[in-house]
């Protein structure tokens, strides 16, 4: 088996490369989207047709309910699903990265994280409650790991909390004894670019297509099945779909707001991918297939 990811901005067309890629060199698709992997969330996401994900197997996509969170760890689940299924059927696998930081995590690999004890969970919890105490109480502990964590992230406070309560050490300590181990190896990294003003037409088109169809009925179907508290529903497309559901906006101004919301988006996208991957090649769609041919023969 032979793998490579492809990166780039979101409506780079990443998605439509690595279609004909795996349709010419047998491969299978794994996404690496934080959308996509919801079932229900078609529009809003972009994801692949019913007619291109029957025409190549993709992993990574309908895969969890919308008020389930998804990780990085689910996104190793499906990896090693994929990488299994490809080796069983000698085919070659083709990895997507719309969320090029999960793929960066993998790439570079998690250090090992102690198991919690009851006790331990119980009274990590009871600390929470006071979360900037908890935070300055960690900062002594341990200043330089949470010198870049803010004394809202919740979540990573809790992360570290749980660690540090668990083995009586400072965080720094426990992953300096458990260094990370990549999860994905020997995977050739091609990052899809393509030139600003065209992407914004191409991102401009996409959203009048998607508001065209359906994606004010899609959200109003989410939100009446799941309300508006999942993470899932403060996505790019869903969050205005709401204000203008709540009469904030109307659709012009929901068209050009996504539009510009999602424009945003491709340029963090861009600037993360410049400074987080070692490339084994970068250019446009026609630059880039003979080089991912020749990585997959």
């Amino acid at each position: 088996m032979k793998q490579l990811a492809i990166i780039g901005s979101t409506a780079s067309g990443k998605s439509d490369l690595a279609l004909m890629l795996a349709q010419k060199h047998n491969a299978l698709i794994l996404s690496i989207d934080s959308l996509s992997i919801y079932r229900q969330i078609d529009i809003a996401s972009a994801k692949p047709s019913k007619k291109e994900l029957s025409l190549v197997h993709h992993f990574g996509i309908d895969l969890l309910s919308p008020v389930q969170n998804a990780s990085v760890m689910t996104f190793i689940g499906e990896y090693e699903r994929a990488r299994q299924c490809a080796s069983v059927q000698g085919k070659n696998l083709i990895i997507v990265g719309g969320s090029s930081f999960y793929l960066k995590s993998m790439l570079d690999g998690l250090s090992k994280i102690p198991d919690f004890s009851p006790s331990t969970v119980a009274k990590a919890r009871e600390m929470l409650i006071d979360l900037p105490e908890t935070h300055r109480l960690l900062s002594r502990i341990d200043p330089a790991s949470m010198a870049k964590i803010s004394p809202g992230d919740a979540y990573r406070i809790e992360k570290m909390l749980l660690i540090h309560l668990e083995t009586a050490l400072p965080p720094s300590e426990w992953f300096a004894l458990h260094p990370p181990r990549p999860i994905i190896t020997g995977c050739p990294v091609l990052e899809l670019k393509i030139e600003r003003s065209i992407l914004r037409e191409r991102i401009a088109l996409r959203t009048g297509k998607m508001v065209r169809s359906g994606l004010i009925d899609e959200v109003a179907e989410l939100e009446r099945c799941y309300g508006r508290g999942p993470n899932s529903m403060k996505a790019i497309g869903i969050i205005e779909t709401l204000e203008f559901l709540d009469g904030k906006i109307d659709k012009k101004g929901l068209t050009e707001t996504i539009t510009t919301h999602t424009a945003q988006l491709a340029k963090r996208q861009q600037t993360f991918n410049a400074h987080q991957f070692d490339l084994a090649a970068s250019g446009s769609a026609e630059e880039l297939f003979p080089i991912a041919t020749s990585l997959l023969q």
